[in-house]
């Protein structure tokens, strides 16, 4: 054991650089949404930087991955960049770890289950036929801000009850407190974090209100606060006022952040795609089928589950994940000091060509069984994460996904604006720079 502790203290740490006093490389990183690219080329697959007042290691690719999913609570533990613990708070289940994190997701994931899942899906049928007329009436519009609303809607009222939510005060709030998710702490009333914090407290008195309102109904109903008012741990506990407001807020954040980014990446992707977008309506017209949908409905559109996949590997709607180290470890021959961060990379997985044929394409057909490219290598295809903390809500987000596409594709042609940014920001999730602009009609 001691050769073993002397072995781990001689090895070195990786190649790169800290950057400046006390911020570190932070403003490269959320200027620059080639930060890791630029720096893997030039340090290779494992490199050191410092970034949200923390000295990091990003790694890279599936061994990367199966090593940190593996060593979940041994050399490791989930952790957020400050700015994102504050603001998702100390009672939610993306800041929490061990035992804890273990029931609370227990109770959390009866919201997701297969039977909730099919009730959600009628809500999902409703929202988006209505938003689809509405943009057929519009003719052009820039859609992304459009799909923000859209899956904001539905995961208020499937979330926690609520109709109209774009159009209340809580949508307006989450949107600044989005914004200072990803940014340096500073507490100061113009920063980005500032603004965030202060939105955050609004946002958890609105919460509050709807969870009274809930419970003095005493209509708990089948979406997912109702759900989680009802769940109770092994000892009988139910989930406290507090813990209920930040674990409702986790969900209105997973429900629509990332998804619109997906969204709006199936809808960008698609467009330059034509002949994609051809056998997705073949797969359609083969099917035939129409509302209601259904599960099983579903599952037999197995060509747009494919193209869906290939979105979510060509545009990962979230790009890594960050761990804080808790036990000294190893890795390729680098020291991973114990107290450092250390981030997986999903964006750069999806992009090894020793996966992945010529990944640069986009290819849906790679994810046809003959060729299964995403079986080649465990946690080779991690949109979702893996391990303990994949994502809870994952399919929640492949069925709001797979019904927009299909009630979209069918009925509806768009076309992309000349003269616009289609590149991407990526804080805090990817989207075309100028909204992804379009011209939108009926079939």
């Amino acid at each position: 054991m001691q050769n073993a502790l002397k072995k781990k203290q001689s090895l070195p740490l990786p190649p790169g650089s800290f950057g400046l006093p006390v911020i570190g490389e932070t403003i490269s990183l959320l200027r620059d949404r080639n930060f890791a690219d630029k720096r893997q080329k030039k340090y290779g697959s494992v490199f050191k930087t410092n970034i949200f007042g923390r000295p990091t290691i990003y790694i890279c690719g599936a061994e990367a991955n199966r090593f940190i999913f593996s060593n979940e609570n041994k050399y490791f533990v989930a952790t957020w960049p400050k700015s994102t613990k504050i603001l998702l708070g100390s009672n939610s289940l993306a800041t929490n770890t061990g035992s804890f994190h273990t029931s609370r997701r227990k109770l959390m994931y009866q919201a997701f289950q297969p039977r909730a899942l099919a009730n959600y899906i009628p809500a999902m049928e409703r929202f988006t036929k209505k938003y689809l007329e509405k943009w057929q009436g519009m003719g052009t519009l820039t859609w992304y801000p459009e799909l923000r609303n859209y899956t904001f809607d539905i995961a208020s009222n499937l979330l926690v009850g609520t109709d109209g939510g774009s159009e209340t005060r809580l949508s307006k709030l989450f949107e600044d407190w989005c914004a200072g998710l990803f940014s340096i702490p500073i507490p100061l009333p113009w920063t980005s974090f500032g603004k965030a914090l202060r939105c955050r407290v609004e946002m958890l008195k609105e919460i509050e209100k709807i969870v009274l309102r809930r419970q003095q109904e005493q209509k708990l109903g089948e979406d997912a606060l109702g759900l989680l008012l009802q769940a109770r741990d092994e000892e009988g506990n139910s989930l406290s006022l507090d813990e209920l407001k930040d674990q409702i807020l986790l969900l209105l954040f997973a429900g629509h952040e990332t998804l619109t980014s997906a969204l709006a990446s199936f809808c960008l992707l698609v467009a330059q795609h034509p002949e994609v977008l051809s056998r997705i309506r073949e797969e359609q017209d083969r099917l035939n089928f129409s509302e209601p949908l259904t599960i099983d409905k579903l599952k037999q559109m197995t060509y747009l589950e494919q193209v869906l996949k290939e979105v979510l590997r060509v545009i990962s709607p979230v790009g890594g994940g960050f761990r804080e180290v808790i036990e000294e470890c190893e890795f390729k021959g680098y020291s991973i000091p114990k107290g450092w961060s250390i981030q997986y990379q999903i964006g750069r997985t999806h992009e090894d060509a020793s996966i992945y044929n010529n990944p640069d394409r986009f290819d849906p057909d790679r994810f046809a069984p003959d060729r299964a490219e995403d079986k080649q290598q465990s946690f080779g295809y991690v949109p979702f994460g893996g391990g303990l903390r994949e994502c809870l809500g994952k399919e929640f987000a492949r069925l709001e996904m797979k019904i927009f596409a299909t009630m979209l594709v069918r009925d509806y042609d768009w076309e992309l604006l000349p003269s616009q940014d289609l590149n991407l920001v990526t804080i805090p999730t990817p989207h075309p720079r100028d909204g992804l602009r379009v011209k939108f009609c009926y079939r």
